[in-house]
C-alpha cells in the first residue's frame, strides 16, 4: 500500500506540475481576454437568471436546481479541509492563488457549459451532455471524449466519494467520538437512497439541501468574522504579501514558498470550483432551456458562490485564528478555529456542515460518473455504477486522507487535459454563441 501511495503521490505531483497550472490559467485568461471579461459584466444578469422557469423547453431539470446540483458536487470539502489544506501547505498566500482561480475559472465554468448544452443529446435516462459530446460532436475528436470520460468515472471516486467520506469520518471521529467505519456505512445508506431516483430526484433534493447548508456555514462564518472583525485586515495582508513572498516557520507551522502557493492554491481552488474540470456542464446539459448561454450565465455564478464566497469565508475564519501556526491537520483546523471563537458548538457546526457538504457532493458526483459511465458504455451500465460508487464510500471512510487527496488530485487533473483541449479548440464557438445572445437580448430591449 506505502508503493501505491507513493507511485499516486508521485503521479499527483507531476500532473500538477507547471505545465498544468499554466494551461488552467492561462486557458481562464484565455477565455477572459476573448469574451471580453464577460463574467465581470454579466455577473448582475447571470444571479438574476438563477430564478428564471423556462417550463416549455427540452431539458429535465431548472436552471435552479441544475446550479443546485452542481453546487452539490462543488460546495463540499474542498470549501472546509481544501481551504485547510490550501493554507496548511501552501501559506496565508494559496488563498489568493484560489482567487485567481475563481475568477479566472468563472470564464472557464461560462465556456463549458455553452457547449455542454448546445452539443447535448436526448438519452433514454434524460438530457446528456458534457466534455464528452462536446469534444467528439464539437471538436471532432471521440477518442478525447473517451478519455475525458474513462477519467470522470474513475475521479467520481476520488473527489466526489472517498474524500467526502473520509474528511466527514475523521472530523466525526475528533468532534463526537464515532468510529470511522460507522460514519462510512450511514453516509453509504443515506447515498444509496437517493441516487436510486435518478437526475429529477437528485435535482429536487439538492434544490432543497443546498441553499440551507450554504447559508447555515457561511452564516456561522460571518458570526466569527463580526467577532474578530478587527483581525480581518491582518488576515487579507497575510494573503495578499505571502501570495508573492516565503512565508517562514512558525510555532507548529512548517512555512511555505511561493510555488507551494502557488501549486497548492490552484490545485486546491480547482478542487473547489471544479472550473476546468469539465464536471459542471454534466449537469448544466440537463437544465431546461432553449438557449446554451442562458444556462452558462447560471452556471458561471456557481464558482463565483462557490470560490469567492464560500471558500473565502473559510480562509478569513482561519487567517484570524490562531490555529494554523500550531501545526494542527488539516482535517481539524477549520474545526479549531472556529472554536477559537465559539468554543464546542463551532466544531459541532464545523462537523454537520462538514457531512452536509460530503453528502451533497456524493450525490453530485455520482451523477457525473454515471453519466460518463453511460457515455462510455450505455445505459445499462448506470446501475451496476451506482452499486459501485456507494460501496466505495466506505472504503474512502477507513482510509488515509493523505492517498485519498493524492488521488483526486491526479484523477482532476487527467480529467482537465481533455476538457481544457476541447475549450481552447471551440472557444471561437462560445465566443460567437455570446455575441448572438447579448444582440438578441439588446434588441428586445430596445423593442
Amino acid at each position: 500500500m506505502q508503493t501505491i501511495e507513493s507511485v499516486i503521490a508521485t503521479l499527483s505531483n507531476w500532473v500538477w506540475g507547471p505545465p498544468m497550472l499554466t494551461l488552467l490559467l492561462g486557458t481562464g485568461l484565455y477565455l477572459t481576454i476573448l469574451l471580453k471579461g464577460m463574467q465581470f459584466r454579466a455577473l448582475p444578469l447571470a444571479l438574476k437568471l438563477i430564478f428564471h422557469k423556462d417550463h416549455h423547453h427540452e431539458g429535465d431539470i431548472s436552471h435552479f436546481a441544475a446550479l443546485m446540483t452542481a453546487l452539490a458536487a462543488t460546495v463540499g470539502i474542498g470549501n472546509i479541509v481544501g481551504v485547510a489544506t490550501a493554507i496548511t501547505l501552501g501559506g496565508p498566500g494559496a488563498v489568493f492563488w484560489m482567487w485567481v482561480t475563481g475568477m479566472l475559472g468563472m470564464a472557464t465554468k461560462y465556456a463549458e457549459a455553452v457547449l455542454a448544452v448546445k452539443y447535448r443529446e436526448k438519452g433514454p435516462h434524460g438530457m446528456r451532455g458534457g466534455p464528452m459530446y462536446y469534444l467528439a460532436k464539437g471538436a471532432g475528436l471521440p477518442w478525447l471524449g473517451t478519455m475525458f470520460a474513462v477519467f470522470t468515472a474513475f475521479a467520481a471516486f476520488g473527489i466526489g466519494n472517498m474524500t467526502q467520506a473520509n474528511a466527514t469520518a475523521k472530523i466525526f471521529e475528533s468532534t463526537f467520538n464515532i468510529a470511522p467505519h460507522i460514519t462510512g456505512w450511514v453516509l453509504m445508506i443515506l447515498t444509496g437512497l437517493v441516487i436510486l431516483g435518478g437526475i429529477r430526484a437528485i435535482g429536487r433534493f439538492t434544490s432543497f439541501l443546498v441553499p440551507f447548508m450554504i447559508i447555515a456555514y457561511v452564516g456561522t462564518a460571518l458570526l466569527v468574522l463580526f467577532i474578530n472583525i478587527e483581525k480581518i485586515p491582518h488576515a487579507f495582508s497575510l494573503i495578499f504579501y505571502h501570495a508573492f513572498n516565503p512565508i517562514s516557520a512558525t510555532g507548529g507551522f512548517i512555512g511555505a514558498t511561493i510555488a507551494a502557493a502557488m501549486r497548492y492554491g490552484i490545485a486546491r481552488g480547482v478542487f473547489s470550483n471544479e472550473s476546468g474540470l469539465g464536471s459542471a456542464p454534466i449537469a448544466a446539459a440537463a437544465a431546461r432551456t432553449n438557449d446554451p448561454v442562458k444556462q452558462a450565465l447560471v452556471s458561471m455564478t456557481q464558482t463565483f458562490i462557490d470560490t469567492l464566497v464560500v471558500c473565502t469565508m473559510t480562509a478569513l475564519v482561519i487567517l484570524t485564528a490562531t490555529s494554523w501556526t500550531q501545526g494542527i491537520s488539516a482535517g481539524e483546523l477549520t474545526s479549531a478555529s472556529m472554536a477559537e471563537t465559539l468554543g464546542d458548538t463551532g466544531k459541532i457546526i464545523v462537523a454537520i456542515t462538514t457531512a452536509l457538504f460530503a453528502y451533497s457532493t456524493l450525490i453530485g458526483w455520482n451523477y457525473y460518473g454515471e453519466k460518463a459511465i453511460e457515455y462510455l458504455f450505455g445505459p445499462r451500465a448506470i446501475a451496476t455504477y451506482r452499486v459501485l460508487f456507494t460501496a466505495t464510500v466506505i472504503i474512502g471512510a477507513t482510509t488515509s486522507l493523505e492517498f485519498v487527496w493524492n488521488f483526486s488530485d491526479l484523477m482532476n487533473g487527467m480529467m482537465a487535459i481533455p476538457n481544457l483541449i476541447g475549450l481552447l479548440l471551440l472557444a471561437k464557438i462560445v465566443k460567437s454563441e455570446t455575441n448572438r445572445y447579448f444582440s438578441e437580448l439588446k434588441n428586445n430591449d430596445n423593442n
